[in-house]
């Protein structure tokens, strides 16, 4: 019984042996699924040459993100304030107005245009108002519907 053990424990290691000889192969498969594991999954941006790199990123992405239209292109200034607006408008987070009539006063007495451009473009006086409410997809006329859905809709 004990020779049957240790040469069953021999050809164990026997085989062993020889399997270790054998050069190992990889797949194609396997070799491109390694190869995306390993790659980096961003960026690190340093000093000046790292701050142009970041802002072309930016740039490139708002590109894309301009060839699509948001919200399949309503004109629903309440769709649009529900999904985007509502975040910052409701809270006061960023010093966000809040939809009351106090609060906008002094804000609609600059006009409709001034208020459409500051939404458009961003404003960063009193508060924190993004471009586009931070969504660059909004088209122009998407951030106007939207912006007088908010004056029609003050408490």
């Amino acid at each position: 019984m004990a020779f049957l053990v240790a040469l069953t424990i021999g050809l164990i290691l026997l085989g062993m042996y020889f399997n270790n000889q054998k050069p190992t192969q990889i797949s194609d498969a396997k070799a491109e699924q390694i190869a995306l594991a390993i790659q980096p999954h961003g960026a690190v941006y340093a000093g000046a040459t790292g701050a142009a790199a970041q802002a072309a990123a930016k740039k490139a992405a708002d590109e894309a993100a301009k060839g699509q239209i948001a919200y399949g292109g309503t004109l629903d200034g309440s769709v649009i304030f529900g999904n985007l607006c509502t975040g910052c408008h409701t809270s006061g987070a960023g010093g966000a107005p809040k939809l009351e009539k106090a609060i906008w006063a002094a804000r609609i007495a600059q006009g409709k245009d001034t208020l459409h451009k500051h939404a458009i473009e961003g404003y960063n006086n009193v508060g924190v108002m993004p471009a586009r409410g931070g969504n660059p997809s909004l088209t122009d006329a998407q951030v106007i519907a939207t912006v007088d859905w908010m004056i029609g809709n003050l408490n």
